[in-house]
């Protein structure tokens, strides 16, 4: 049995995959850590949790917290998981991280990353980076395995966007800098702190556009696409925020580069993902939509060609709490130990 610690699991990535890990079949749960809500039961902050984990939240120097684990989930800001990663990583535990801390291999490169959010740009812990895995199972299933320690969680824009364009550009379908990402997210992707422009007066019947000087996710979904393309790809990305709680819709374009039909592309995607349970591929008849990945780690793409402007069109939809973060955490954990990438993950979500 894998025995998981939280950290940071008053927060709503903690509270995701508690709310997996309640349920898996080959994990438990072995102590709920965060700075806040100390000595609370975790189900008094979530009352549906009741009876599934009612374990109290203790403080990261209670004795209860420094027990050896198999696993650690660090659902916490960025800067946070670099500065515990050696400690966790120096007892033998595997440490998923949510932040952007452990997304890039490089200094340099994380550096772009932590200038977009407006952080230092001085890594914590640039020896442990080399060693780091991104952790999108549909590409790196090969990386995520029992040698592996240190997996950097994917950003929830970029799991959307990634997966939507992957297959397009490892087949040189579309021109690699007429790439348009055009994104929209629930409010629950700001997380639980209260802020005032996410009070319920100023998002209810509201859409805005944000970070249009530079998102940081486009850092990640450049790299990888990249990767695939074996060629430098350039993406054009807008970040939006619409009033519903929670699921990604990415509108996802980039120009042809040869004569090839809807049908063709459509049998192209589903070839690319046949190994990848949690990704379904659609035609543009499908009447699909953000409820229908919602509570779920599947991605839901709609494959598309507009056959007047040559362009490929892509609409991927993700529950930005499941896909876009525990549900990927937990997939991650499963190839880590060895596992099928599925267990305790295959459900169907809730209608209507």
């Amino acid at each position: 049995m894998i025995r998981a610690k939280v950290i940071g699991a008053g927060g709503y990535g903690g509270v995701g995959i508690v709310e997996l890990l309640a349920s898996h079949p080959e994990a438990r749960i072995a102590c709920l850590v965060d700075v806040t809500d100390v000595g609370a039961p975790l189900s008094k902050l979530y009352p549906h949790l009741m009876g599934f984990c009612d374990m109290t939240i203790v403080a990261p120097n209670d004795p209860v917290a420094m027990q050896d684990v198999d696993v650690v989930f660090t659902a916490t800001p960025d800067g946070v998981g670099m500065k515990l990663a050696a400690e966790i990583l120096s007892t033998g535990a595997k440490l998923i991280d949510y932040s952007g801390d452990f997304r890039f291999n490089t200094a340099p490169s994380y550096a772009e990353y932590a200038s977009r959010i407006g952080l230092a740009t001085e890594h914590v812990s640039p020896e442990l980076l080399p060693g780091a895995v991104y952790g999108l199972a549909e590409l790196h299933r090969g990386d995520l395995n029992s040698k592996r320690k240190l997996v950097g969680n994917p950003g929830c824009f970029a799991v959307s966007c990634i997966l939507g364009l992957s297959p397009a550009v490892k087949h040189g379908l579309v021109d690699p800098f007429s790439v348009i990402c055009d994104c929209k997210t629930g409010v629950s992707g700001a997380g639980k702190k209260p802020s005032a422009v996410f009070h319920y007066p100023a998002r209810y019947d509201h859409m805005n556009v944000y970070k249009l000087a530079g998102h940081q996710h486009v850092c990640e979904i450049e790299r990888e696409l990249s990767l695939q393309a074996g060629r430098e790809v350039r993406v054009t990305f807008t970040a939006q925020v619409v009033p519903v709680c929670r699921g990604i819709m990415s509108s996802l374009y980039g120009q042809l580069t040869g004569d090839i039909g809807a049908e063709e592309v459509i049998n192209l995607y589903r070839d690319f993902y046949k190994n990848s349970p949690f990704v379904r591929v659609f035609d543009r008849n499908a009447a699909i939509g953000s409820m229908h990945v919602r509570g779920t780690n599947f991605c839901n793409l709609i494959v598309d060609v507009d056959a007047r402007t040559r362009k490929l069109r892509v609409i991927s939809h993700i529950d930005n709490l499941m896909k876009g973060q525990a549900g990927s955490a937990c997939q991650n954990m499963n190839l880590l130990f060895g596992l099928p990438e599925t267990t305790g993950l295959m459900r169907a979500g809730m209608y209507p």
